[in-house]
C-alpha cells in the first residue's frame, strides 16, 4: 500500500531529528539541513542509510545529496557561481527540489539551502511510489 505524504513526512522528520538530535517539531518542511537543522556533510551519510532503513529503499551515493560532484567540475562552476550547464546537471540530478530562488542567484554557496526537509519527502516519494 501506497504511503500518503503525511506519512513520507512523518518518518522524514523522525529520521532526520533522530540523526541530528533535534525535537520532531524543529524540522519542518521549509527548514534548510545545514542552515536550519544544523546538519554537516558527514550528517548525509547517515541521514542517507536511515532513510534506506525506514523506507526500505536504496539510495544510490549522490543520488540525494548530488553537489559535491557538480562543485568539482570547472565546466559548471566559474567565479564562485553555477554556469548555466552546472544549473542543468543539478537540476537533472535532483528534480526533488525547488530551484525558483537559486536560480536568480546561482552562488555556489548557497546550495545548502536547496537541502531542505521538503526536498527529501519529494525525493523519498519519487522512490517509494
Amino acid at each position: 500500500m501506497a504511503m500518503s505524504r503525511d506519512e513520507i513526512f512523518e518518518k522524514v522528520q523522525e529520521v532526520l531529528a533522530d540523526a541530528l538530535g533535534l525535537d520532531d517539531d524543529e524540522v519542518t518542511p521549509e527548514a534548510t539541513l545545514m542552515g536550519d537543522l544544523g546538519a554537516e556533510s558527514i550528517d548525509f551519510l547517515d541521514i542517507t542509510f536511515n532513510l534506506e532503513k525506514a523506507f526500505d529503499i536504496k539510495i544510490p551515493r549522490e543520488e540525494l545529496f548530488p553537489a559535491d560532484s557538480i562543485m568539482e567540475n570547472g565546466e559548471y562552476v566559474q567565479d564562485g557561481k553555477l554556469t548555466e550547464a552546472g544549473l542543468a546537471e543539478l537540476k537533472d540530478k535532483m528534480p526533488h527540489t525547488d530551484f525558483s530562488e537559486f536560480e536568480a542567484d546561482p552562488d555556489i554557496n548557497k546550495l545548502p539551502d536547496l537541502f531542505t526537509v521538503e526536498s527529501i519527502v519529494k525525493f523519498v516519494e519519487t522512490k517509494v511510489s
